[in-house]
């Protein structure tokens, strides 16, 4: 993997934090605003550019509540953050506080 690719904390960070938010927004009914967050997060040191719009693009295609495409965004969003804290290095997941909530979520996924 070239240097200038390699996963940083901070990008973990705000990917972490923009899925909290995501979530906040979501449990408040607040979706669009949710979905923006996610997509953030997803956005966060991307593995794939075209990932979010795709899936955008396959959401606008089926008649789903605005509700379900939040889910569908946090789904992503939250993959997309266990994908980065696998990327780092040991040392470097020790400087992220990683939310107790996510991690255990995460563990089922393995």
């Amino acid at each position: 993997m070239a240097e200038d690719n390699l996963i940083t904390v901070e990008e973990v960070r705000n990917a972490q934090d923009s899925l909290k938010n995501g979530i906040t927004l979501h449990e408040n009914k607040s979706f669009k605003e949710a979905i923006e967050e996610f997509k953030k997060s997803a956005m966060t040191h991307p593995f794939d550019s075209k990932h979010v719009d795709e899936l955008g693009a396959k959401l606008k295609s089926g008649s789903y509540k605005l509700q379900q495409e939040s889910i569908a965004y946090m789904g992503c969003a939250a993959v997309h953050l266990n994908r980065l804290i696998q990327g780092l290095e040991e040392e470097q997941r020790q400087e992220v506080p990683v939310d107790e909530s996510l991690v255990d979520a995460f563990k089922g996924w393995q």
